[in-house]
């Protein structure tokens, strides 16, 4: 019976022990979890925070662009206009005297050397006449030979010799007068050239004033245009030209040979003509693109001129610059001093060296992140 009383006490006591026992063990199990927790937690934090830096930079909103480096560079100011392509020597030769043509000796593409004769006119009359005057000038150069040998010796009178000598001395000028006149019978070319036209052929009547040959000497060359008068006064003789003949494609290099001072009333331009090197394949009445420098700069900084924005009346270019490991567009006020060639000279604003961003300007704004 006793044993059967003290059963259910120790049983009780037993089971309070062990539980107080389990109760310590799961508060301090407990507890070390919880700092574990608070320290995963931290931990967690600062990698979310990292993980959130790093997604935010990949998500920044990167324009793609093109870019060119920016570097001294020649300038030129300039006017550009056409002008047209003519031979210095090109000359239309017309007949001294009136007749009938009895002979043509050259043809289209023929050489020439100054003075050979081209044409020759009816002279059949001119040669008679020569013939009868030499006949009358032989004896006259007898009679005064006489007279004068007679007048030396004071024999005869000083009337005769004078007669004689007259005589002799006027038949020698129509001799010449005559054989001007034959020479005048001759068309002949004035210069040494290429026979470009012939306008006659044998049996046609010539005179004076008529064409009858075009001969051009394609050596001497030069570009004739027209200046509008506002480069009046900035254009002048010795300004370098550039001359582009596009039939050809090719540009030769020159400077103004003459630049007029009468302005033209009607198209309000002045004459400019500019020498051209001799070359094979240049023609009389080409056209050509001329390009007049009235001033250069050795060394200017020049970006493509629609690069340039006009934003809120300030002039502003933007640049690639490093922001960490990240391209940024920086906006540039910059100040333009002429455009030309689709250039525009930058006189402040960018420095030499300066990544100019060309392609994929429109739009961006200052510190915007940009790709190449």
């Amino acid at each position: 019976m006793k044993l059967n009383l003290y059963t259910p006490i120790l049983s009780s006591l037993f089971v309070a022990t062990l539980i107080s026992s389990c109760g310590s063990d799961n508060t301090a199990r407990l507890n070390e979890l919880k700092k574990q927790k608070g320290d995963i937690d931290q931990e967690i934090a600062t990698l979310e925070k990292e993980l959130k830096v790093v997604d935010t930079t990949k998500k920044a909103k990167s324009k793609e662009v093109a870019i060119i480096d920016l570097a001294p560079r020649k300038f030129d100011y300039f006017v550009q206009t056409q002008g047209l392509i003519v031979a210095e020597n090109n000359i239309l030769v017309s007949a001294k005297s009136m007749g009938v043509l009895t002979q043509v000796s050259v043809h289209e593409g023929d050489y020439v050397n100054q003075g050979q004769t081209l044409a020759q006119i009816d002279n059949s009359i001119l040669l008679s006449s020569v013939e009868e005057v030499k006949g009358q000038l032989e004896l006259a150069n007898t009679v005064f030979e006489r007279q004068k040998a007679l007048w030396d010796q004071k024999i005869g009178s000083e009337v005769q010799y004078l007669q004689a000598k007259n005589n002799k001395e006027s038949l020698e000028k129509r001799l010449a007068t005559l054989k001007e006149q034959l020479e005048m019978t001759k068309i002949k070319s004035p210069i040494t050239g290429t026979i470009d036209a012939v306008n006659v052929k044998v049996g046609e009547n010539v005179a004076p004033g008529m064409p009858v040959f075009r001969v051009i000497n394609t050596s001497v060359l030069k570009v004739a245009l027209k200046v509008s008068e506002a480069y009046a006064n900035t254009i002048n003789k010795g300004n370098k030209v550039s001359v582009t003949v596009t039939d050809i494609n090719k540009t030769f290099e020159s400077s103004i040979s003459f630049a007029g001072k009468n302005i033209d009333p009607l198209s309000r331009s002045f004459p400019v003509e500019v020498k051209l090197p001799a070359s094979s394949e240049l023609r009389p009445n080409m056209t050509a693109v001329v390009r007049v420098i009235f001033q250069s700069y050795p060394s200017a900084l020049c970006v493509p001129v629609n690069v340039v924005q006009d934003i809120n009346g300030e002039k502003v270019v933007y640049v690639a610059e490093k922001n960490g490991n990240q391209l940024v567009a920086r906006k540039k006020i910059v100040k333009i001093d002429g455009v030309y060639d689709n250039l525009a000279n930058v006189t402040s604003g960018l420095l030499a060296g300066d990544q100019v961003i060309t392609v994929g300007y429109q739009g961006l704004n200052d510190g915007q992140f940009i790709k190449i």
